[in-house]
């Protein structure tokens, strides 16, 4: 009785060891779990991530001109560790009193109001402050045909070609490719419809610039519509002239006639512009023999070929 007793004892002394050993465990990490998520916070609220500040953002769209007013902006949280640089942290330093600030460029709803995407205090919109770094704004008369029917709007791409006479000759050149449309005629806005301008402003660099003005001057400027996203690299394109104005020429890509007579196109080259000379072909005057005429008549047998006189007889 004594032994089983001891036994029973000794058994519950090593089960109250263990629980020990597990409260003292569970203690241990939960006070590592503290530890662990204090340094984190700490941390965090050191490099400022999941702090929010107050930014001005646009409440309604806004397009280029729009006039910003109180009730077309609103103030959000934004987080700090991911604030772009310009913002507003208040209507008041938006909108100073008593002085306009105006959109220059399409703003959608929710978007932060940036300095560079607004006008200065006081200012309306201005064509300059679209300009990048060491571009110019230069405007260029067209009409209906050459401005591609109206279809052409502010922010397209475009290609700039010049038609005029070279040595007596009407020809056609590429003068710039993949040029940005700043304004059509007074309107520098998006439209939903086509509509005709007499002028188009272009985004250029200052040689290109005076390339414009001294095409418009000795020639006539069209324009071509690109495709957006299209790459800058295109195909060759070299001088046209009046001679190929003909079925089968295509200046742009070597055309290959096939069996069926239809025209097709071979592999496009490498973008590189090429100049071909004009050449003017003499024409050459051919001498016609008349040949007396005869009363013969050739036979051919195979490879062999003989010769009869006929007529003749009882005349």
């Amino acid at each position: 009785m004594r032994a089983w007793l001891g036994r029973a004892g000794g058994g519950q002394m090593i089960r109250r060891q263990t629980l020990i050993a597990l409260g003292i465990a569970l203690v241990l990490g939960l006070v590592a779990v503290f530890l662990a998520n204090s340094l984190l916070n700490r941390s965090e609220r050191e490099r400022g991530v999941g702090a929010t500040t107050k930014i001005a953002v646009a409440a309604v769209p806004m397009d280029y001109g729009t006039v910003l007013t109180p009730e077309s902006v609103k103030m959000v949280d934004y987080p700090v560790a991911s604030l772009p640089p310009g913002t507003f942290r208040s209507v008041a330093q938006l909108l100073p009193a008593g002085k306009k600030r105006v959109a220059l460029r399409p703003m959608l709803i929710n978007e932060p109001i940036l300095a560079s995407k607004i006008s200065a205090e006081g200012q309306g919109a201005s064509m300059a402050s679209l300009l990048p770094e060491g571009m110019r704004a230069a405007t260029v008369r067209i009409n209906d045909i050459s401005g591609v029917a109206g279809f052409v709007q502010p922010n397209d791409s475009v290609d700039v070609l010049i038609t005029r006479t070279f040595e007596g000759e009407r020809i056609t050149d590429v003068l710039m490719q993949n040029v940005k449309v700043l304004a059509m005629g007074q309107n520098a806005k998006e439209r939903d419809q086509a509509k005709v301008s007499k002028s188009t402003t272009l985004q250029v660099d200052p040689i290109d610039a005076q390339k414009l003005a001294l095409g418009e001057a000795v020639g006539s400027l069209s324009l071509v519509l690109r495709k957006p996203g299209e790459d800058e690299n295109s195909p060759v394109v070299q001088t046209v002239s009046i001679d190929d104005l003909r079925y089968g020429r295509f200046s742009g890509r070597a055309y290959v006639q096939s069996s069926a007579t239809t025209p097709r196109p071979a592999a496009a080259t490498p973008a590189r512009v090429v100049r071909r000379a004009i050449v003017r072909r003499p024409v050459v005057a051919r001498s016609v023999v008349m040949r007396p005429a005869t009363r013969s008549v050739e036979v051919v047998r195979g490879t062999q070929n003989s010769n009869y006189e006929v007529g003749g007889y009882g005349s």
